[in-house]
């Protein structure tokens, strides 16, 4: 599942960048010449709002798919798939180390 995820947040990501590549950062864009149509394709104006709803959309997408992803991302996703881990049982407690590491002091008759 987390791979169709991945395969659709890149896909989007890709078309985002298009559509923002496509655009003129000074307001032109494709609106100034479509295979020589000129402005008889779909108009200034229009054009420009059809990029900027295409980019605020691909974002949106790109940014539902990243956090719904997150509900399907496992404990075990990071282990390459094999998926067994050593668990410490939660009823038993866990061995502590000495703070200093330091053996324990021995008896030294005088």
């Amino acid at each position: 599942m987390i791979w169709l995820f991945i395969i659709l947040i890149i896909l989007a990501s890709v078309l985002l960048g298009f559509v923002v590549l496509v655009q003129n950062p000074k307001g032109g864009g494709l609106s100034g010449s479509v295979a020589g149509f000129s402005n008889q394709f779909m108009g200034v104006k229009q054009t420009t709002d059809v990029l900027e709803k295409g980019t605020w959309l691909f974002a949106a997408i790109i940014g539902v798919l990243c956090l719904v992803s997150s509900l399907f991302i496992s404990d075990t996703a990071g282990t390459g798939g094999s998926g067994n881990l050593e668990k410490v049982p939660t009823n038993q407690p866990v061995k502590q180390a000495p703070a200093n590491n330091a053996p324990p002091p021995v008896n030294v008759p005088k």
